[in-house]
């Protein structure tokens, strides 16, 4: 392993405390909004707006595939420099054009056109369609240059377990306080409820992102190295960088891993209002004690899976992490109250707590394979490109949902009691598919995953050899 004394080292000052700090409010939004529309939109087109499961499903299965195209084309034409990089920096300016109007767009979705999508359902499924579209266009841009400029901003194992504290213990409380807004003000049957909870979360988020500007602008040296490595290295089309990226096992495993997990979750995020409504039989404002309890224990284990990890490394926690959050979904097979629902998402944020702590640093480590491999950091580049593999977890979310609710009965009406059969279809998408999915991405990591140990600390050696580290 790379020994803590690399963070004197003289050719690379460390990150400030302050920089990890400021960095870590731009990614309150940036994990905010990853997840944010997945929770509530199947709801709120199916039961609020009353359009058909059908069209809800292939609204966002055509929006998946536009995201999966526009992403790695957005890293790969943005990934290079521009007049204006030597002043304003590579990265810095695509993270401050794309996340004011996925902000923007992120409310719009809520504000649908008063039509009765009994007589005429196509406006509002293709008004569904454009604003997820175009907000997620925007999003990709502010993600792909936000996330991608972690593994430049922090460069050493030390700083990214450093940042990675701050990274996401900030993340969360912020991400907590946004995630309180909607249970406050959604109110079942009234529509407006949600666009309402859409403009608060996106006030408080403005805030965070000009808190952020300080952690996100790069330094005068990161803007060297990204130039230097961008001149000196062979020009490579997008077409020959999927080659070289799907050269490496790694890659691929994250890839195959991440998808099945994202789609459990997504499936798991999404099934939240069902569940209370439909199951617990609450208002959504009760989801206020759950989330308390699940964002608790993230932020109570993440000091410990902060030593997990320097004693057993970066992707052994991650993939301790994957198996726990499989785990956790299993209750939801059988909870029948509040109370249990309370002791069991305490219990799974534990697993989360170690996922979430990692996630950025393993990305980060695949980040520095890749850079080598290319000869250049492209870390927009390949940010996009996974993300046109994390969309296919939205498509079969969509996909698993509607073939779920269509064959057990489910009954759309605000009013209405579910059969005992759309209740188990409830607890199969939210529960039962997530574990499984999960399961398999764990043993992939488990069994394939090999950036670790000596293979990283001769990445990390030789990156700093050719002035990419």
């Amino acid at each position: 392993m790379v020994n803590e004394s690399e963070k004197f080292d003289s050719r690379h000052k460390p990150a400030s405390i302050k920089r990890m700090i400021s960095y870590s409010f731009g990614d309150i939004v940036a994990f905010y909004l990853s997840g944010a529309y997945i929770v509530f939109i199947f709801f709120f087109y199916e039961v609020e707006i009353g359009l058909s499961i059908v069209l809800v499903g292939l609204a966002l299965v055509i929006y998946a595939i536009w995201n999966a195209v526009n992403a790695p084309l957005i890293g790969f034409l943005t990934d290079k420099p521009f007049k204006w990089t030597k002043k304003w920096g590579m990265r810095f300016p695509w993270i401050m054009i794309g996340v004011f109007p996925a902000l923007l767009f992120y409310v719009l979705i809520y504000l649908p056109p008063n039509i009765d999508v009994k007589t005429n359902p196509w406006p509002i499924f293709w008004y569904m369609v454009i604003t997820l579209c175009l907000f997620n266009t925007f999003y990709t841009l502010f993600t792909a240059h936000f996330w991608g400029s972690f593994a430049n901003q922090f460069r050493s194992d030390y700083e990214r377990r450093k940042a990675s504290i701050y990274d996401n213990i900030i993340p969360f409380m912020g991400a907590f306080v946004l995630t309180l807004i909607p249970p406050l003000f959604i109110i079942y049957g009234n529509k407006e409820s949600y666009a309402l909870a859409a403009i608060i979360d996106v006030s408080i988020m403005l805030i965070f992102i000009f808190i952020s500007i300080s952690g996100v602008r790069e330094s005068e040296e990161l803007k060297e190295i990204f130039i230097r490595g961008y001149e000196c290295a062979e020009k490579i089309s997008l077409f020959k960088t999927w080659k070289i990226l799907f050269r490496l096992k790694n890659f691929r495993i994250n890839i195959v891993t991440l998808i099945l997990v994202g789609t459990g979750l997504a499936l798991n995020s999404a099934s939240a209002l069902y569940f209370f409504k439909d199951i617990l039989g609450l208002p959504y404002s009760y989801a206020v004690l759950t989330i308390t309890a699940t964002f608790a224990s993230i932020i109570i284990s993440i000091p410990f899976w902060s030593w997990i990890a320097k004693k057993i490394g970066h992707a052994e926690t991650f993939t301790l992490g994957i198996l726990a959050v499989s785990l956790s979904y299993i209750p939801y097979l059988w909870i029948t109250t509040l109370e249990e629902a309370i002791l069991f998402n305490f219990i799974g944020g534990i697993g989360f707590g170690a996922f979430f702590y990692m996630v950025l640093t393993v990305f980060a480590e695949i980040n520095d394979e890749v850079a080598l491999e290319l000869g250049k950091r492209q870390d927009a580049t390949v940010s996009g490109i996974r993300t046109f593999f994390d969309r296919f977890g939205i498509i079969f979310q969509a996909i698993i949902i509607v073939l779920v609710h269509v064959n057990t009965g489910y009954n759309p009406d605000p009013s209405a009691t579910q059969t005992p059969l759309a209740i188990w279809g409830i607890r199969i998408h939210m529960a039962l598919i997530p574990c499984i999915l999960t399961f398999i991405g764990f043993f992939i990591m488990f069994k394939w995953f090999d950036l670790k140990g000596e293979k990283k600390e001769r990445i990390f050696n030789e990156l700093k050899e050719k002035g990419l580290k």
